[in-house]
């Protein structure tokens, strides 16, 4: 287990993780919650998410591009550039709205120009896969090459399953167990 790993799952398990009744955004209901926004836009977390997923970015070969669907994506995508700058490398992040903007020249993927480019999409923690298979899908309406989906926490819940039905890798880097949470509980 590497460093930043060891330290993420600490910081998750401290401050990230809360107990109670919680519906999730697929409308599950869930005795505990996993709030990796609290840390991925936090300055002692940020790098540590940016040098993790990079990693794990880099078991889906040479990649242009990583982002997701915003807001939950957003942080990360920054996260895994600026680490990726910081080791002299050319990532660049994107933001995948989930409905195209109603005026300017009403994008719903911004950022730089995706057609032909090998992309990751990326996610905090995912319950049933739905975030990332939209991001796909508008990735892949502006001609991106969708190579996979990398996540931070995985449920073990049904998410992996239908990403990789879909036609798609899927990784993560931590699991419930590191967490020494139950998938029931999911």
């Amino acid at each position: 287990m590497t460093d930043d790993r060891s330290a993420l799952i600490q910081l998750i398990r401290d401050e990230a993780v809360f107990h109670g009744d919680f519906t999730l955004t697929s409308g599950a209901k869930a005795s505990y919650y996993i709030d990796l926004r609290k840390l991925s836009l936090d300055h002692r977390a940020a790098p540590l998410i940016g040098r993790i997923l990079l990693d794990l970015v880099d078991e889906f070969g040479d990649i242009d591009a990583v982002g997701g669907l915003t807001m939950g994506a957003d942080p990360l995508a920054n996260a895994v550039l600026h680490q990726g700058v910081a080791q002299g490398r050319e990532i660049d992040a994107f933001v995948v709205r989930k409905e195209p903007k109603d005026h300017g020249r009403g994008r719903q993927v911004e950022g730089p120009d995706l057609s032909g480019k090998r992309v990751v999409v990326l996610e905090d923690t995912s319950t049933t896969g739905g975030s990332p298979l939209t991001a796909i899908e508008a990735l892949e309406k502006v001609g991106a090459e969708v190579v996979g989906v990398a996540v931070i926490v995985d449920r073990a819940t049904d998410a992996k399953k239908r990403i990789e039905d879909a036609g798609y890798l899927y990784r993560y880097a931590i699991g419930l167990e590191d967490l020494g949470l139950a998938p029931s509980a999911a």
